[in-house]
């Protein structure tokens, strides 16, 4: 009886903790939303100047949807920690990081990169591990890594197809996508195999010698394939369209939007469900990390 008496105190503990560990997580979420909600009712005009002076998306945004950007930039910013390294803090940098991991998970449910807790922001390119060439950014287990010389540079000039806040935020989608368990879209997992089919054959043939507008960065490996891919598809995307139409089409169905659009946005009935982040309550619940992950 009495060991019958430890193991139910056992499981009661266990059970315990388990809920608690739950409204933890809950109400730090609600605290979060509500100060997202500060924040936007105070610094909504001064945010949306800088992102219309520095992001050309959101500059092209229909009006419609600009205010749900904002919402979601804002909250990618609060779920994020931004470690600056060798350089101060300027207001603009998470404002428009988050910006460009927003950009490319616009049309996707889940867009928090939940794995992903801390941005590191450093001065200019680095050196990392025991590669002998410079980095403009990399993502790891460790978190995402960006040379702000470079972001704000290539952001500046965005016809180029060189973006390294869209490369890394690429390499983060997939990295919460297939290599981990947190911030999993179930829509752009399962697409991503439709994608595949259309682009591993272009990749091959750029292995082999084959020259496309797609930088030549692209044939080194598969994930830089993908990474060159969204920088084009941003920055690129009349000429991406017409040259390759196909991995255009195919991007465009795998993340729900089109560049060429001002709304972006491709599936309506999507945007109107995700309209009701205009509300409070919405706002506070449309963060909904989605467990268990494959490997690409």
């Amino acid at each position: 009886m009495r060991m019958l008496t430890e193991i139910a105190l056992i499981i009661g503990l266990v059970i315990a903790v388990f809920l608690i560990a739950r409204l933890s997580r809950y109400i730090l979420k609600e605290v979060r939303a509500l100060k997202v909600i500060r924040i936007y009712d105070d610094r909504h005009w001064d945010f949306d100047h800088i992102l219309s002076q520095y992001n050309p998306y959101y500059k092209s945004l229909d009006d419609t949807v600009r205010d749900r950007f904002l919402r979601r930039v804002l909250h990618f910013m609060e779920d994020k920690e931004f470690e600056y390294i060798d350089l101060e803090k300027e207001e603009r940098m998470p404002l428009l990081i988050s910006a460009a991991a927003v950009q490319l998970t616009f049309g996707l449910e889940h867009y928090l990169l939940d794995y992903f807790k801390t941005i590191y922001i450093l001065r200019e390119n680095y050196r990392f591990g025991l590669y002998n060439m410079p980095f403009e950014g990399h993502v790891s287990e460790d978190g995402i890594y960006l040379s702000w010389a470079n972001f704000i540079r290539e952001f500046t000039d965005y016809s180029d197809g060189q973006n390294v806040g869209l490369h890394e935020m690429a390499h983060a989608l997939t990295y919460v996508n297939f290599t981990v368990d947190d911030g999993k879209d179930d829509t752009f997992h399962d697409k991503f195999k439709d994608f595949s089919e259309v682009a591993r054959p272009i990749f091959e043939r750029m292995q082999a010698g084959e020259s496309t507008i797609l930088d030549p960065y692209a044939a080194t490996n598969y994930q830089e394939f993908w990474a060159v891919s969204i920088e084009t598809f941003f920055e690129r995307a009349h000429a991406f369209k017409k040259q390759l139409p196909e991995l255009y089409t195919s991007l465009c169905s795998l993340l729900n939007q089109d560049p060429l659009t001002p709304r972006k946005i491709i599936d309506a009935t999507f945007l109107e469900e995700m309209a009701g982040t205009l509300s409070e309550t919405a706002l506070s619940s449309e963060v909904l990390p989605a467990p268990e992950g494959t490997q690409l």
